[in-house]
């Protein structure tokens, strides 16, 4: 007898989660695109508005981390979020050589109509579901998010 043997049968891949999850991710990634790009921004520039609005004045550097993506491209997001005049760079005071990151007025209006047009993405996603099971479906990803070391929300 070997290993194969004592496995269950593999369930067939459309059903399994990452494929599903996958797919789903793709797609609902692409209707928030779609949403965004009349405010020209990205998923990604809305994550670092996000952190700036809970955690600024912040690094670079620190928003990198934090992120888990290279420096570079939090200066890439910066430049475009600076360019639309939602995110301001300053000096550190206690170090010259580091820029901190800081949300506008301008960006906290951004970020709170980028907030509606996913929470109305968010409804048309749950519509067919029950309170019950959207409750359960923000739990079992809140879960697995925590469990693969994505950024989870507090709920």
């Amino acid at each position: 007898m070997n290993e194969r043997d004592d496995c269950p049968a593999p369930m067939p891949l459309v059903e399994s989660l990452p494929f599903r999850l996958g797919v789903l991710g793709t797609l609902v990634t692409d209707q928030l695109v779609a949403r965004l790009k009349s405010h020209d921004l990205k998923p990604k520039h809305v994550g670092l508005m996000t952190l700036l609005s809970a955690k600024a004045p912040a690094s670079q550097l620190e928003l990198a981390r934090i992120m888990g993506v290279a420096p570079s491209l939090i200066v890439t997001l910066a430049d475009h979020l600076a360019e639309l005049g939602v995110v301001q760079r300053e000096r550190d005071p206690d170090d010259r050589r580091r820029q901190l990151l800081t949300l506008s007025d301008r960006g906290q209006d951004l970020l709170t109509e980028c907030a509606m047009a996913s929470a109305a993405l968010d409804a048309e996603l749950t519509a067919d579901l029950t309170p019950d099971e959207t409750a359960a479906l923000r739990t079992g990803l809140r879960k697995l998010a925590a469990r693969t070391g994505a950024p989870v929300a507090d709920g």
